[in-house]
């Protein structure tokens, strides 16, 4: 299974020339574990965003927004009405945007 935020997390490692041996240390992983993640076989904890975004010198927000775009995904991709359902999330998430926006 491949995931959004593991291609973007190969290509900036890749980028930086950065072994995954020495990101997996920081995160106090596994080699073997920290390849599962870029694989998409395994998720990051959310925590672990912020620190790869440091050593990535990557946008954290963006990092985020594929982390857990690979969240939803994952959730509804078996769904016959995957696009409905986005929708849906997507028109509540509006709704509650504007109400909090009022308060």
């Amino acid at each position: 299974m491949s995931s959004i935020f593991g291609n973007k997390l190969k290509s900036l490692r890749e980028e930086k020339q950065i072994p995954q041996r020495q990101l997996a240390s920081v995160l106090e992983i596994d080699t073997a574990t920290y390849c599962k993640i870029e694989k998409g076989d395994r998720r990051a904890k959310r925590e672990q965003i912020t620190i790869l975004s440091e050593l990535l010198q990557a946008d954290f927000k963006e990092l985020l927004r594929l982390w857990s775009a690979d969240k939803v995904y994952e959730i509804i991709a078996d769904e016959d009405e995957a696009t409905q359902i986005l929708n849906l999330v997507a028109e509540s998430i509006v709704r509650y945007q504007r109400k909090t926006a009022k308060v």
